[in-house]
């Protein structure tokens, strides 16, 4: 099935489904009733709605789709036939080789180690036209060298990462450690030294601010926190838009930049008011984990989301759903465990939480509960969910439309 996200159906502006759970979400459980668990659900209609509504956040800078966000081929390819989508930010070089068989313009998010998949590259003029490598530092030229040296091989695209974390005056290093490349003079001299380098093409930049775009702003429970990390951002990102503007301007004295690549599903606005960038990657804001609830400037809807059933009654209050353990990357804590969102009022066991094959739930909700009753989740990122489905069901009206497979369903194991 192609997917048209632009499509008339369930109007993308109508979010009256997803503000109303007890419509929502009986209403997947009608759609997908003959499916066994676990059940993938991909509601178009709120795709749709998150897609729009990213464009809208973007204010007209361009969207390059974060593919580690989504992790099923179909909904990329969607997206790249929208207008204000275009290109793919990868994960890994072996990913991107295999997105290049129909996009023609990926960018690796992060430094290869990939001998065969460099070698693989470095030996197709076509996919070293279509795909650009992160780097940060001489050695990583010199593993592609090591591989196939100049003269024997494609010129090979690459990108400058610039650090965008701040070292906060008290709160120390925000942010995430990628790139040793922090300065403005930095970036300049790495460039400088690319462009002397045979065998390499300069074509971007990268700055993605972690701490602005990934870390919450309105956690449920936590206002101390909530305004913490606003605070954090709000002095954050004006440093990252002084320095970051500098570095480009160094960089482009030096070579013809085809793109600066900055931002995130959370930062999609302050990125966009940055007029040293030319494109955001962004994709997890597109099904909507519940992560992104905790954001005070917007709220994705839920388009992604899991049913397990009930298999079991342990006792008057408790019922036992098959599955549950799928826990998030990132620092150990509750916010990176699935999230029950139907029925309303059911809660994982304290002592248990997500089990790996059977997790208790408790709860108002639990004793009404019979076994082979559905029980909704959602994951708290985006592209992990993938990881444990081949598959996931297309709602939309009100029923299945389709199947689409995940990146694992189509055997592909990348991370």
């Amino acid at each position: 099935m192609t997917i048209d996200l632009l499509k008339t159906g369930t109007p993308a502006t109508d979010a009256a489904d997803w503000l109303r759970p007890e419509r929502y979400w009986p209403s997947l459980t009608a759609a997908t009733a003959h499916l066994d668990a676990p059940v993938g659900a991909l509601h178009l209609g709120a795709l749709r709605h998150n897609a729009l509504d990213m464009l809208r956040r973007a204010n007209g800078t361009p969207i390059r789709v974060a593919s580690k966000s989504l992790r099923v081929r179909g909904i990329v390819e969607a997206l790249l036939e929208m207008p204000g989508y275009h290109g793919v930010l990868a994960y890994t070089l072996s990913e991107a080789l295999w997105l290049a068989e129909a996009v023609d313009d990926i960018v690796v998010g992060y430094p290869t180690a990939e001998r065969a998949s460099i070698r693989r590259l470095a030996s197709d003029p076509e996919l070293a036209r279509r795909v650009t490598l992160m780097v940060d530092s001489p050695a990583q030229l010199d593993l592609v060298d090591a591989v196939l040296p100049p003269g024997r091989r494609e010129s090979i695209r690459v990108c400058l990462e610039l650090d965008a974390s701040w070292n906060a005056p008290l709160l120390g290093h925000l942010g995430v450690r990628r790139s040793p490349v922090h300065a403005p003079e930095d970036a300049a001299a790495l460039a400088a030294y690319i462009v002397k380098r045979p065998g390499f093409e300069l074509v971007g930049m990268m700055a993605y601010e972690a701490q602005i775009a990934g870390v919450v702003n309105r956690p449920a429970g936590r206002p101390i926190d909530g305004a913490v990390n606003r605070w954090m951002q709000s002095r954050s990102m004006p440093e990252l838009r002084e320095r970051r503007g500098r570095a480009v301007a160094a960089v482009r004295e030096i070579a013809p930049l085809e793109f600066v690549n900055g931002g995130g599903t959370g930062s999609l606005e302050a990125t966009a008011a940055d007029a040293s960038v030319t494109e955001i990657a962004a994709g997890s804001g597109i099904f909507g984990g519940h992560l992104f609830d905790g954001y005070q400037h917007f709220t994705p809807a839920p388009a992604a989301a899991w049913a397990l059933d009930i298999v079991r009654r342990p006792s008057r209050d408790h019922a036992t759903i098959l599955g549950g353990g799928w826990i998030a990357s990132g620092p150990p804590a509750p916010d990176r465990l699935p999230k029950i969102a139907w029925p309303e009022g059911l809660v994982l066991e304290p002592r248990e939480m997500a089990g790996e094959v059977q997790s208790p739930v408790s709860g108002a909700a639990a004793r009404r509960m019979k076994v082979g009753d559905r029980v909704w989740l959602r994951h708290t990122k985006s592209g992990e969910l993938a990881e444990h489905l081949n598959e996931f069901a297309l709602v939309d009206a009100g029923e299945v439309v389709d199947t689409i497979p995940s990146y694992r369903g189509e055997g592909k194991a990348f991370l």
